[in-house]
């Protein structure tokens, strides 16, 4: 019987379908940012993840068999192939040893079950909430979103609003520069562009 497979390129070793497929998905949400092969680095927020693919939010979307490589906040590195584009970001493959797999697993079950356990979320300032909560997100056209400020720290703000920005868009809030990071079911977390000191200077400038 003559084969019809097609020859594998020497050093690629995508991982097969079947093999991808016996590992389940958990909805988490880390931040990050990937590359694609044009080298130019982008921000991302994935949503679901296992030992062997991941599911991104991102500004941009690459195209199917494109090579990806991310950093991923409390994951490190990873790389693999886009295996879908979606409207709003895409699904790659994870191309790790056996080893880095059984890491990487264990890794998911505590990003999925933290908030579960009531772990402690990785913060790198303190939040508070603001006296005056109210404020307004300024978008790159002028257009004003008036918001409330959920809480803020010395690097950044979750706020609620109805409009949800692209990931990756520099919005203004009040008069800091910032860009969103993330989205949840009440609106949008952002980083400010410059680490203030002071949180009375932010306080000031909502």
């Amino acid at each position: 019987m003559t084969s019809t497979a097609r020859p594998m390129k020497e050093g690629r070793r995508p991982l097969p379908k079947l093999d991808r497929r016996r590992f389940q998905r958990v909805k988490i949400n880390v931040l990050g940012r990937f590359m694609l092969s044009n080298r130019t680095e982008y921000p991302c927020q994935v949503v679901d993840m296992s030992p062997g693919g991941a599911a991104l939010m991102t500004p941009v979307s690459g195209t199917m068999g494109e090579k990806v490589i991310a950093y991923l906040d409390h994951i490190g590195r990873i790389e693999g192939e886009i295996t879908r584009v979606f409207d709003g970001g895409f699904a790659m493959t994870v191309n790790a040893s056996a080893r880095k797999r059984d890491k990487l697993a264990s890794q998911l079950t505590w990003l999925a079950n933290r908030h579960v356990l009531n772990l402690p979320e990785d913060r790198r300032h303190e939040r508070i909430v603001p006296r005056n909560p109210f404020s307004h997100v300024i978008l790159p056209d002028g257009k004003e979103l008036r918001c409330r400020i959920i809480d803020v720290s010395l690097s950044g703000a979750a706020v609620a609003l109805e409009q949800r920005p692209p990931l990756g868009e520099a919005v203004t809030l009040g008069r800091m520069r910032a860009r969103v990071v993330r989205h949840f079911d009440e609106g949008i977390a952002l980083e400010f562009a410059a680490a203030y000191q002071n949180p009375d200077v932010i306080t000031n400038n909502l």
